[in-house]
Protein backbone atom coordinates (compact mmCIF):
# COMPACT_ATOMS: atom_id res chain seq x y z
CA UNK A 1 0.00 0.00 0.00
CA UNK A 2 1.89 3.05 -1.04
CA UNK A 3 1.51 7.00 0.39
CA UNK A 4 2.76 9.52 -1.48
CA UNK A 5 5.84 11.06 0.66
CA UNK A 6 4.69 8.95 3.18
CA UNK A 7 7.64 9.10 6.24
CA UNK A 8 11.04 10.86 6.06
CA UNK A 9 13.24 11.46 8.83
CA UNK A 10 15.96 13.83 10.31
CA UNK A 11 19.03 14.37 12.43
CA UNK A 12 20.16 17.13 13.77
CA UNK A 13 22.70 19.20 16.11
CA UNK A 14 22.53 18.92 19.84
CA UNK A 15 21.14 15.34 19.46
CA UNK A 16 17.99 15.91 18.19
CA UNK A 17 16.13 13.72 15.76
CA UNK A 18 12.69 14.35 13.65
CA UNK A 19 10.61 11.51 12.07
CA UNK A 20 7.91 12.70 9.95
CA UNK A 21 4.72 11.32 8.28
CA UNK A 22 2.94 12.56 5.73
CA UNK A 23 0.17 10.01 5.17
CA UNK A 24 0.34 9.45 7.71
CA UNK A 25 -0.13 -16.30 25.40
CA UNK A 26 -2.97 -14.00 25.11
CA UNK A 27 -3.84 -12.27 21.51
CA UNK A 28 -4.98 -8.06 22.44
CA UNK A 29 -6.51 -6.17 19.76
CA UNK A 30 -7.08 -2.27 20.78
CA UNK A 31 -10.63 -1.34 19.30
CA UNK A 32 -9.73 1.79 17.79
CA UNK A 33 -7.96 0.02 14.78
CA UNK A 34 -9.44 -3.75 14.86
CA UNK A 35 -12.95 -2.22 14.44
CA UNK A 36 -11.45 0.10 11.25
CA UNK A 37 -12.24 -2.45 7.77
CA UNK A 38 -8.74 -0.64 6.46
CA UNK A 39 -6.56 -1.62 8.99
CA UNK A 40 -8.75 -5.24 10.32
CA UNK A 41 -7.91 -6.49 6.45
CA UNK A 42 -4.29 -5.67 6.80
CA UNK A 43 -4.17 -7.71 9.80
CA UNK A 44 -5.48 -10.71 8.01
CA UNK A 45 -2.78 -10.07 5.18
CA UNK A 46 0.28 -9.80 7.10
CA UNK A 47 2.80 -11.63 6.71
CA UNK A 48 3.89 -13.15 10.65
CA UNK A 49 6.82 -15.91 9.89
CA UNK A 50 10.00 -14.07 9.37
CA UNK A 51 14.30 -16.18 9.62
CA UNK A 52 16.80 -14.44 11.72
CA UNK A 53 18.26 -12.75 9.24
CA UNK A 54 15.05 -11.11 7.85
CA UNK A 55 14.34 -9.55 11.70
CA UNK A 56 18.48 -8.70 11.79
CA UNK A 57 18.32 -7.03 8.29
CA UNK A 58 15.23 -4.82 9.14
CA UNK A 59 16.29 -4.43 12.71
CA UNK A 60 19.82 -3.16 11.66
CA UNK A 61 18.56 -0.74 9.27
CA UNK A 62 16.32 1.04 10.81
CA UNK A 63 17.83 0.94 14.60
CA UNK A 64 20.79 2.65 12.93
CA UNK A 65 21.51 5.98 10.70
CA UNK A 66 18.87 8.28 10.13
CA UNK A 67 16.81 8.70 6.44
CA UNK A 68 17.61 12.73 6.50
CA UNK A 69 20.98 13.17 8.63
CA UNK A 70 21.93 16.95 9.00
CA UNK A 71 24.39 16.31 12.33
CA UNK A 72 25.49 14.38 14.91
CA UNK A 73 26.36 10.13 15.11
CA UNK A 74 23.74 7.81 13.63
CA UNK A 75 26.24 4.73 14.37
CA UNK A 76 24.86 3.87 17.79
CA UNK A 77 21.80 2.22 19.46
CA UNK A 78 19.47 4.81 20.38
CA UNK A 79 16.95 4.29 23.06
CA UNK A 80 14.83 5.19 26.16
CA UNK A 81 16.34 3.78 29.42
CA UNK A 82 13.74 5.06 32.06
CA UNK A 83 9.88 4.67 31.83
CA UNK A 84 8.54 6.46 28.87
CA UNK A 85 5.33 8.51 29.84
CA UNK A 86 3.23 9.56 27.06
CA UNK A 87 1.06 12.99 27.54
CA UNK A 88 -1.25 14.37 25.01
CA UNK A 89 -1.85 18.43 24.55
CA UNK A 90 -3.70 20.32 22.48
CA UNK A 91 -6.79 20.11 19.95
CA UNK A 92 -9.75 19.11 21.90
CA UNK A 93 -10.54 15.37 20.36
CA UNK A 94 -11.75 12.81 23.24
CA UNK A 95 -11.90 10.27 20.46
CA UNK A 96 -8.52 10.78 19.71
CA UNK A 97 -7.36 10.98 22.86
CA UNK A 98 -8.89 7.85 23.26
CA UNK A 99 -7.58 6.16 20.24
CA UNK A 100 -3.71 7.44 21.33
CA UNK A 101 -4.25 5.59 24.76
CA UNK A 102 -4.97 2.29 23.36
CA UNK A 103 -2.24 2.72 21.03
CA UNK A 104 -0.06 3.51 24.13
CA UNK A 105 -1.59 0.62 25.96
CA UNK A 106 -1.08 -2.01 22.74
CA UNK A 107 2.44 -0.93 22.83
CA UNK A 108 3.07 -1.46 26.30
CA UNK A 109 1.19 -5.40 25.99
CA UNK A 110 3.67 -6.05 23.00
CA UNK A 111 6.85 -5.07 24.12
CA UNK A 112 8.25 -7.22 27.04
CA UNK A 113 10.83 -4.46 28.34
CA UNK A 114 9.49 -1.56 27.57
CA UNK A 115 7.48 0.42 30.65
CA UNK A 116 5.63 2.65 28.41
CA UNK A 117 2.07 4.10 29.74
CA UNK A 118 -0.13 7.86 29.33
CA UNK A 119 0.29 10.45 32.05
CA UNK A 120 -1.61 12.21 33.80
CA UNK A 121 -0.05 15.53 33.04
CA UNK A 122 2.96 17.00 31.10
CA UNK A 123 5.10 17.32 34.47
CA UNK A 124 5.38 13.61 34.74
CA UNK A 125 5.57 12.96 30.61
CA UNK A 126 8.75 12.03 28.68
CA UNK A 127 6.95 12.06 25.10
CA UNK A 128 4.73 14.74 24.56
CA UNK A 129 2.05 14.18 21.66
CA UNK A 130 0.88 17.16 20.38
CA UNK A 131 -2.87 16.71 19.05
CA UNK A 132 -3.49 19.62 15.97
CA UNK A 133 -5.71 20.22 12.90
CA UNK A 134 -4.00 20.01 9.74
CA UNK A 135 -3.90 23.64 9.05
CA UNK A 136 -2.36 24.27 12.44
CA UNK A 137 0.36 21.62 11.31
CA UNK A 138 2.67 23.94 9.87
CA UNK A 139 2.15 26.92 12.76
CA UNK A 140 2.83 24.00 15.37
CA UNK A 141 6.39 23.33 13.41
CA UNK A 142 7.50 26.74 13.76
CA UNK A 143 6.51 27.14 17.18
CA UNK A 144 8.35 23.44 18.04
CA UNK A 145 11.47 24.23 15.33
CA UNK A 146 11.68 28.01 14.77
CA UNK A 147 11.47 29.14 11.40
CA UNK A 148 14.64 28.43 9.28
CA UNK A 149 13.89 24.32 10.36
CA UNK A 150 10.09 24.95 9.56
CA UNK A 151 10.75 26.01 6.04
CA UNK A 152 13.42 23.13 5.77
CA UNK A 153 11.28 20.88 7.19
CA UNK A 154 8.09 21.75 4.62
CA UNK A 155 10.14 22.06 1.67
CA UNK A 156 11.89 18.59 2.68
CA UNK A 157 9.29 16.30 4.17
CA UNK A 158 6.02 18.38 3.64
CA UNK A 159 4.91 15.96 6.60
CA UNK A 160 1.56 15.20 7.71
CA UNK A 161 2.38 13.99 11.60
CA UNK A 162 5.94 14.22 13.02
CA UNK A 163 8.21 13.44 15.76
CA UNK A 164 11.03 13.90 17.16
CA UNK A 165 13.61 12.92 19.88
CA UNK A 166 16.50 14.52 22.07
CA UNK A 167 19.23 12.20 23.35
CA UNK A 168 22.06 12.36 25.89
CA UNK A 169 26.03 11.52 25.26
CA UNK A 170 25.46 8.30 26.33
CA UNK A 171 22.51 8.04 23.20
CA UNK A 172 19.85 7.47 25.52
CA UNK A 173 16.62 9.15 24.74
CA UNK A 174 15.48 11.61 27.23
CA UNK A 175 12.54 13.85 25.87
CA UNK A 176 10.07 13.33 22.68
CA UNK A 177 7.84 15.04 21.04
CA UNK A 178 4.66 13.75 18.58
CA UNK A 179 2.65 16.09 16.12
CA UNK A 180 -0.21 14.44 15.05
CA UNK A 181 -3.03 15.53 12.74
CA UNK A 182 -6.49 14.84 13.89
CA UNK A 183 -8.76 15.81 11.16
CA UNK A 184 -7.22 13.47 8.31
CA UNK A 185 -9.53 10.38 9.10
CA UNK A 186 -9.03 7.36 11.29
CA UNK A 187 -6.81 5.32 9.58
CA UNK A 188 -4.43 8.28 8.86
CA UNK A 189 -4.52 8.99 12.41
CA UNK A 190 -3.64 5.56 13.56
CA UNK A 191 -1.44 4.81 11.21
CA UNK A 192 0.74 8.19 12.29
CA UNK A 193 0.12 7.47 16.18
CA UNK A 194 1.90 4.01 15.41
CA UNK A 195 4.97 4.75 13.02
CA UNK A 196 5.34 8.28 15.24
CA UNK A 197 5.60 6.93 18.91
CA UNK A 198 7.22 3.66 18.03
CA UNK A 199 9.85 5.89 15.92
CA UNK A 200 9.98 8.43 19.10
CA UNK A 201 11.54 5.31 21.09
CA UNK A 202 14.38 5.12 18.95
CA UNK A 203 14.36 3.37 15.09
CA UNK A 204 14.39 6.81 13.47
CA UNK A 205 15.53 5.42 10.27
CA UNK A 206 13.05 4.67 7.08
CA UNK A 207 13.88 1.62 4.57
CA UNK A 208 12.60 0.89 0.99
CA UNK A 209 14.21 -2.55 1.45
CA UNK A 210 12.51 -4.41 4.25
CA UNK A 211 8.51 -4.54 2.80
CA UNK A 212 7.44 -5.98 6.37
CA UNK A 213 7.98 -2.74 8.35
CA UNK A 214 6.02 0.27 8.68
CA UNK A 215 9.36 2.38 8.68
CA UNK A 216 9.14 1.93 5.16
CA UNK A 217 7.67 4.96 2.98
CA UNK A 218 5.30 2.98 1.16
CA UNK A 219 3.59 0.65 3.71
CA UNK A 220 0.66 1.74 5.57
CA UNK A 221 -0.98 -0.26 8.15
CA UNK A 222 -2.17 1.74 11.05
CA UNK A 223 -1.64 -1.01 13.62
CA UNK A 224 1.21 -2.75 15.39
CA UNK A 225 2.78 -5.43 12.64
CA UNK A 226 4.42 -8.47 13.85
CA UNK A 227 7.42 -7.36 12.18
CA UNK A 228 8.10 -4.50 14.33
CA UNK A 229 6.98 -6.00 16.98
CA UNK A 230 10.31 -8.03 16.81
CA UNK A 231 12.47 -4.74 15.84
CA UNK A 232 11.09 -2.91 19.13
CA UNK A 233 11.40 -6.05 21.45
CA UNK A 234 15.04 -6.59 19.99
CA UNK A 235 15.86 -2.80 20.43
CA UNK A 236 14.21 -2.68 24.30
CA UNK A 237 15.68 -6.33 25.10
CA UNK A 238 17.69 -4.98 28.55
CA UNK A 239 20.92 -6.79 26.21
CA UNK A 240 20.79 -4.31 23.63
CA UNK A 241 21.87 -0.88 25.30
CA UNK A 242 22.30 2.83 24.25
CA UNK A 243 25.67 3.50 22.71
CA UNK A 244 25.69 0.44 20.95
CA UNK A 245 27.51 -0.17 17.82
CA UNK A 246 26.38 -2.92 15.05
CA UNK A 247 29.16 -5.11 15.85
CA UNK A 248 28.38 -4.81 19.32
CA UNK A 249 24.37 -5.36 18.33
CA UNK A 250 25.42 -8.45 16.32
CA UNK A 251 27.15 -10.13 18.91
CA UNK A 252 23.97 -10.20 21.38
CA UNK A 253 21.80 -11.00 18.88
CA UNK A 254 21.61 -14.89 18.41
CA UNK A 255 20.28 -14.68 22.72
CA UNK A 256 18.45 -11.89 21.90
CA UNK A 257 16.16 -13.20 19.37
CA UNK A 258 15.58 -16.50 20.94
CA UNK A 259 13.71 -15.09 23.70
CA UNK A 260 12.38 -12.32 21.52
CA UNK A 261 11.21 -15.33 19.37
CA UNK A 262 9.27 -16.73 22.33
CA UNK A 263 7.95 -13.45 23.55
CA UNK A 264 6.61 -12.31 20.04
CA UNK A 265 4.84 -15.76 19.75
CA UNK A 266 3.07 -15.89 22.88
CA UNK A 267 1.67 -12.17 22.90
CA UNK A 268 0.43 -13.14 18.97
CA UNK A 269 -1.14 -16.57 19.88
CA UNK A 270 1.49 -18.41 17.25
CA UNK A 271 2.41 -21.15 16.37
CA UNK A 272 5.97 -22.77 17.33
Amino acid sequence: MSAPGRSSHILRMVAVVLAATAFGGVVWQPSASAEIPSIASRQRAEKKTFTDSEITDGFLKTAFGAEYHLAGRVDRIRKYDAPVRVFADGASRPDRRAQLAKVVADIAERVQHLDIAMADSSDGANVLVKLVRDRDLYRTILTFYGSERAREIRTSLDPQCLSGFRKNDKYEIEHSDVILTIDNGDFTFLDCAYEELLQSLGPINDTSTVPWTMFNDNVSMGFFDVYDQYIMNVLYDPRIKAGMTVAEVRAALPDVLADVRAWVRKVNNLAE
